[in-house]
């Protein structure tokens, strides 16, 4: 059995990795700068719900955006009871995130039992069964045998505490390494990138808000390719570069001064909407009496930038369509809230 401390994942630092780590360093420092405190809370809000929608799309979640914050505010959702389920979990796991410190294991199990709670048997458990990782219907790698996985725990988490590796790159080669042993019997995916996050956070305190996953999201091809291509040159570099990838888009993409510029009566209609609101919920709202004028002035131009969107898409003239915030929308309220 090896010593945890003389355990050394293999991976190479790239001209490319460096340069990323330097573009995100900077990214972060003018993200610090940027943010103020008022806006931060209403950013933190949506990026988590952005953060727990990418991850658990990832595993074939179907519910949206809207669905996820209509379970945070306690409404009921017609979904699958496994996909609320997630859902719930996922929102208590991030309740605690503050609380974990990413190299206690037993916060890694904590974490992995309010995750997968009501959905596996062996939560918050290693496996004792073999697992493969699976890309569609594509068995990409089988993971090591179940009596080998809580050494290599061991021997992973002696690992990050004895690393002089840059944060950003000793969280990528940690969530890697977590994904080719797989510890779990389900649930490796998102533990792998809420490992990440944790590991980044403890580094910059914005990694808790900024939603990466959805980003790998929306490249999800991608990040099973840079797990298989590590795995055959067993080398992890191709898994940093695109993780590092992810973040820097990110880190650009979530910088406040990018909100678009909405006119005043755009503005005042993202203000009055509250959940899924009608024709004249909204007009009443606001105060507005001319028909033509709410639907001319604001409900299309918010309707066109796609800051709002109809509940029944397909029938825009329905006597039932209401509208509600899309995340895009939700941004450009917190960019525009000065508290």
């Amino acid at each position: 059995m090896s010593k945890p401390s003389t355990y050394q994942p293999p991976y190479t630092i790239t001209p490319e990795i460096l340069n990323r780590v330097a573009a995100i360093s900077f990214g972060l420092g003018r993200l610090t700068v940027l943010t103020d405190q008022a806006r931060a809370l209403r950013l933190r809000r949506i990026n988590r719900i952005r953060t727990i929608h990418g991850s658990l799309a990832i595993e074939g979640n179907t519910l949206s955006e809207a669905q996820i914050t209509a379970i945070l505010e306690g409404k009921r959702v017609i979904a699958s009871p496994r996909e609320v389920r997630e859902v719930k979990n996922a929102l208590a796991a991030y309740d605690q995130f503050d609380t974990w410190q990413p190299g206690v294991e037993k916060d890694l199990l904590e974490a992995h039992r309010i995750l997968m709670s009501g959905l596996i048997d062996e939560a918050g458990l290693y496996r004792h069964g073999g697992v493969g990782v699976m890309a569609g219907s594509q068995v990409i790698h089988m993971a090591p045998p179940a009596d080998r996985v809580p050494q290599l725990m061991t021997d992973l988490f002696g690992w990050l505490a004895a690393t002089d590796a840059h944060p950003l790159i000793a969280s990528s080669v940690f969530h890697y390494e977590f994904e080719f042993i797989h510890p779990f019997a389900d649930g490796n995916g998102r533990m792998g990138r809420l490992w990440q996050s944790l590991i980044l956070a403890r580094w910059n305190p914005l990694f808790a808000d900024i939603p990466v996953e959805s980003l790998i999201f929306e490249h999800q091809a991608e990040y099973y390719q840079a797990i298989q291509e590590s795995t055959q040159t067993t080398d992890s570099a191709p898994f940093i570069a695109f993780m590092l990838r992810m973040i820097l888009d990110t880190v650009t993409n979530s910088a406040p001064q990018v909100a678009p510029q909405v006119s005043p009566q755009v503005s005042e209609l993202l203000a009055a909407i509250e959940g899924d609101m009608g024709r004249e919920a909204l007009q009443s709202a606001l105060g507005l009496s001319d028909r033509k004028s709410f639907r001319e002035r604001y409900l299309k131009p918010a309707l066109a930038d796609g800051l709002i969107e109809m509940t029944i898409p397909d029938k825009p003239r329905s006597s039932k369509q209401k509208y509600r915030l899309t995340d895009k929308g939700r941004h450009v309220m917190a960019q525009h809230d000065d508290g």
